[in-house]
């Protein structure tokens, strides 16, 4: 994360339940994750690519691994991570798996080698071959030991052949013991989530991938994405034994990482593990697919299991800025949402120039797959926002879109260089941020002010770029207005066809000065946890649900001055 990032106090915070926390000072991250994402070897455009994500707790230090990334990443703290570039390990595959057996950490990825790689200091980069001809050649692995020292190994990508699983043996080369099973077969008849498709409707089988193995509580949590990486409905489920081979239970509340609405999309293909304090997370995939279908993120959200051991994920306000705990959570009863709302959302925009088909409105549209373009990239090039009243104004997340960008892996990159300055009349500035000297390579640089500001517009100057010209898919400022907030949804509509009950389509009257809407559902009353954001609309139509399990809805609505909570129905 930006070293500009630093600590701050919040006095009350507002659940994404509804009951108003305390919260002590914290840090802040805001997703995607704030990553160095690499352009791609890929010859037919230039994008820049990082998924498949697995966050790996290894003597007290994260190591995230990612699919393409040219190495990998280690923190402290999940805020600020330091990227380790590596030549030992195959990190040109796809969906890298790690594992700690006896002190030592074994990665393997896609197809490739076939290798099992090892490491007892994974800081360094000197990974050496464990077996040298893995049995089976697979996409999408994942390594498990279990709390007997026994280790299993989870496998599949397709939209035809299931997910399957056999177990190893930690005495030779993890070479495999017996035959595999299958595990997880397709169902999108019954689960519409699963249905390929942008919004899973294009009536075939969707790509059931990306397997994960939790444990917890004797219970054994099997999951896995669909439909497919591209897709804003992709999303984790989760399939529930009392073995690690099973047989398997779905658990109805699938999807449970789930993140269909708001700037960036997606929440699939990921993993479940705990951090220092004993608190779960989900870190996942999240598409953007403009260049390529696999030009993607990385998010993190908060996890956890209920008191029935439902496995649950909180994605509402997934891209606003969160806190990064340090101690214990009940994520039933705290949140991690910092509560600062968006400043900038279709505020009036002037720019230096735009590029025809990339106005300067599409920095503040809230969507990640288009971007505004200046006409060039030098220096001098400069996008403002008027926010039409003073603000107080707490942090900023600039997302750079490489327009025109002409760069593949290997080749040298630039860092984006800029300045940004607020004003309260726009004829008199003071800067806020100074990134004239930046030298890391950063595409969501997220910025806590030092202190928190009361200003009218803010305008950011560019002084580099990495190649091709200045563009910004948001420019996201967060804070607070100063006016009241929205009213309440007090009553809203729900339709589920009887001949089809994975769809449902919600309708509910527009309601005064609402910048938005976050429909929260589950699959029990006052269990709400699966949320999606609606921005300017007053209906919504998930197409993700279960056949035939009955859902509860409730519909907040939020403005720049913080959130209204609905009634449930």
């Amino acid at each position: 994360m930006n070293k500009n990032i630093l600590s701050f106090f919040l006095f009350l915070g507002i659940s994404a339940f509804g009951q108003s926390i305390a919260q002590p000072a914290k840090q802040s991250f805001c997703n995607p994750l704030n990553l160095n994402y690499r352009f791609s070897y890929d010859q037919s455009s230039s994008y820049r690519e990082a998924a498949d994500p697995v966050i790996h707790l290894f003597k007290n230090k994260y190591f995230l691994y990612a699919s393409k990334s040219g190495g990998y990443w280690y923190s402290n703290d999940m805020l600020k991570w330091t990227f380790r570039p590596s030549v030992t390990l195959p990190v040109e595959d796809y969906a890298p798996t790690v594992e700690t057996i006896r002190d030592t950490v074994f990665f393997i990825a896609s197809r490739g080698s076939q290798k099992i790689y090892y490491n007892t200091n994974p800081v360094e980069d000197n990974w050496k071959v464990y077996n040298p001809s893995f049995p089976i050649s697979m996409t999408d692995p994942a390594l498990f030991k279990d709390e007997d020292g026994r280790v299993y190994f989870y496998y599949g990508c397709s939209n035809r052949d299931p997910i399957r699983g056999v177990e190893l043996n930690p005495s030779h080369l993890l070479d495999t013991i017996g035959q595999s099973k299958i595990l997880i077969g397709h169902h999108a008849k019954e689960y519409g989530w699963e249905e390929h498709g942008e919004k899973n409707d294009d009536g075939q089988e969707g790509w059931n991938e990306g397997s994960w193995m939790t444990k917890y509580k004797g219970k054994y949590y099997l999951q896995y994405a669909s439909p497919g990486t591209e897709f804003k409905v992709y999303g984790d489920g989760v399939y529930v034994s009392e073995k690690p081979l099973g047989p398997f239970t779905y658990m109805p509340n699938s999807p449970f990482s789930y993140k269909p609405g708001g700037f960036i999309n997606g929440a699939g293909h990921g993993c479940t593990f705990k951090d220092k304090y004993g608190n779960y997370w989900h870190v996942a995939t999240m598409a953007i697919s403009v260049r390529h279908m696999f030009e993607r993120r990385i998010g993190l959200f908060p996890a956890f299991f209920d008191a029935k051991g439902q496995l649950n994920c909180i994605t509402s306000f997934g891209d606003y800025p969160m806190l990064m705990p340090t101690r214990k959570m009940d994520y039933e009863k705290e949140s991690l949402f910092t509560n600062w709302m968006l400043l900038s959302y279709h505020k009036p925009v002037t720019a230096s120039s735009e590029l025809l088909g990339h106005p300067a409105a599409m920095a503040c549209n809230e969507e990640v797959r288009d971007w505004w373009s200046a006409a060039t990239g030098n220096k001098g090039e400069w996008l403002q926002i008027d926010l039409q009243q003073q603000c107080t104004i707490n942090a900023l997340q600039i997302n750079f879109a490489d327009e025109a960008s002409q760069l593949k892996a290997g080749n040298p990159v630039r860092s984006y260089q800029y300045i940004i300055s607020a004003s309260d009349d726009g004829i008199h500035w003071h800067r806020i941020v100074d990134q004239s000297k930046n030298a890391i390579d950063v595409t969501h640089d997220y910025i806590v002010l030092p202190k928190a500001i009361k200003a009218r517009y803010v305008k950011i100057d560019n002084l580099q770029v990495p190649d091709g010209k200045f563009s910004l898919s948001g420019f996201r400022i967060f804070g607070k207005g100063k006016g009241e907030l929205p009213g309440a949804v007090d009553g809203f509509s729900v339709q589920r066809k009887p001949e089809d009950t994975r769809r449902a389509r919600l309708e509910w009257k527009p309601v005064k000065a609402a910048t938005g809407y976050v429909v929260y559902f589950g699959t029990e009353q006052n269990k709400l946890y699966h949320s999606a954001m609606v921005y300017a609309e007053n209906s919504l139509d998930l197409t993700g649900l279960n056949k035939g399990v009955p859902y509860f809805f409730r519909i907040d609505s939020f403005n720049e001055n913080g959130v209204s909570k609905g009634k449930q129905n």
